[in-house]
């Protein structure tokens, strides 16, 4: 039998990465994620006040209905554990379709529930429940993505083909939004009795589409490789804590980020249309096209952190997106629609865009193969519970009058100069070869292995009589 040689050793992985499919794969994935999650902040905004928090003070069922949204947000960092336990272990491939399941029939479930009328304490227990059930699916699902899609990209281009994870929320949302938008200009009596359910049965196309791609994707090379050199870890957060605890805090400072996305998503919406006096349709409409756009941003954006590096792009947009919530909430309070636009789209599209376009890469890479998917998620989802509660911590600081926005404003800024300081001191891998990624665990590693196996030899020698230097 003719032995391989080492040339074709090392191409054989590369030959089997497939960066197209693996994007592809990570977009429909996302984009499904990310409609069903939308849906859910949208009618928490418009509609489960009403149906399921009934109280004489509008502001109260208001709050409420976003402290559920953020609930899914305390089930992200479970899940994203659980998951990434598994999926450092068995592989990405697996674990996501697992998750597509789970957000799909959840979100399927919340299209069916009675309202607080029809079976009172119980309709907000099964919204909580579904909505559990969502955040334990999205906590893994971005890392899980981020990781395969990384390991199938080419040197260079990582971060272009990565971004595609996050090009599939922004089309979750623009779906979420265009399928709302006429479901919000139903008449009330229709919209409430079952006009706002048509979103969430609509899930179950998006599921049934991603689901099929993935079951034609290959597991990564990289996972390959670490379980035929017997690589993987056996305790997935064990290790990523020893060695790379100091990344894993790093990333949920930067997750921070994400406080303005759902301040902008989910609050904005909410104040637009019940304290700035916007039509429910127009600020809906808004919101898709800046998302929308930031489809061609986002790819964009990363693609120059290929060639300039991840920490100058993510820098800017933690920077710049603290300048231009405030004119977002300056334009709002406005009354103009042209300049709500404007704002929005320096916000979202542009600046942004610099972040999540560019997070799925960057996260990533802090960590290696063996730990990846652990680390990334855990990190990642850790951070994002204050992005979950944003909205009902922003309902909280809403002060009356034209300025009460103010505090909201603040409180969205410091969360950004809290992810730009650890974005700063995060180390820069845009060039490093994807072997060498996560260089403290591979320095960990590399010395507990030499370690146990100088306690072998020791042990042998001891056994055989043999003198221990």
């Amino acid at each position: 039998m003719q032995s391989e040689s080492p040339t074709q050793a090392t191409a054989s992985p590369t030959q089997r990465k497939t960066p197209g499919k693996a994007a592809l794969a990570s977009f429909l994935g996302s984009t499904l994620e990310y409609y069903d999650f939308f849906i859910y902040g949208t009618a928490a905004a418009l509609v489960f006040p009403h149906l399921f928090f009934p109280t004489a003070d509008p502001a109260i069922g208001l709050i409420s209905a976003f402290a559920t949204f953020g609930v899914a947000y305390v089930a992200r960092p479970v899940g994203g554990l659980v998951m990434g336990h598994f999926g450092d272990k068995l592989g990405r491939k697996k674990i996501l379709l697992l998750t597509l399941g789970i957000m799909g029939l959840s979100s399927l479930g919340i299209g069916f529930l009675p309202g607080y009328e029809q079976v009172g304490i119980w309709a907000p227990i099964l919204l909580v429940a579904g909505r559990l059930a969502q955040g334990f699916s999205a906590g893994a699902e971005s890392a899980g993505a981020s990781a395969l899609t990384l390991e199938h990209s080419p040197e260079g281009k990582r971060g272009f083909f990565t971004s595609f994870v996050m090009t599939g929320y922004a089309s979750g949302m623009v779906l979420a939004t265009l399928v709302f938008i006429p479901v919000a200009a139903m008449p009330q009596d229709a919209m409430m009795a079952w006009g706002w359910r048509i979103p969430f049965w609509l899930s179950i196309v998006v599921l049934a589409i991603a689901y099929w791609v993935r079951t034609h994707l290959d597991e990564t090379p990289v996972f390959e490789e670490a379980q035929e050199k017997d690589q993987v870890a056996p305790m997935p957060v064990k290790d990523v804590l020893k060695f790379q605890g100091a990344d894993v805090a790093r990333v949920v400072g930067m997750s921070i980020m994400s406080v303005m996305q759902t301040i902008f998503t989910v609050f904005g919406l909410a104040y637009a249309t019940s304290t700035a006096g916007f039509d429910r349709a127009s600020i809906l409409t808004v919101n898709a096209v800046a998302i929308g756009l930031s489809m061609v941003a986002m790819p964009l954006a990363a693609r120059l952190s290929d060639r300039i590096g991840r920490r100058p792009v993510m820098l800017t947009a933690a920077i710049g997106c603290s300048v231009t919530i405030f004119l977002y909430f300056l334009a709002l309070a406005s009354g103009n629609l042209v300049l709500v636009f404007l704002a929005a789209f320096l916000n979202m599209t542009v600046l942004y865009s610099g972040f999540n376009g560019i997070w799925p890469s960057f996260f990533a890479e802090q960590f290696a193969a063996p730990v990846r998917y652990t680390g990334m998620a855990l990190g990642n989802q850790l951070g994002l519970v204050l992005a979950g509660f944003a909205p009902m911590i922003a309902g909280m600081l809403l002060t009356p009058g034209v300025t009460g926005w103010i505090p909201v404003a603040v409180f969205a800024t410091v969360c950004m100069l809290i992810a730009a300081a650890s974005v700063f001191y995060s180390r820069e891998t845009f060039r490093t070869p994807i072997a060498e990624l996560g260089a403290p665990y591979l320095k960990g590693f590399a010395l507990r292995r030499d370690r146990l196996a100088a306690e072998k030899q020791d042990l042998s020698a001891a056994r055989a009589g043999a003198p221990i230097p």
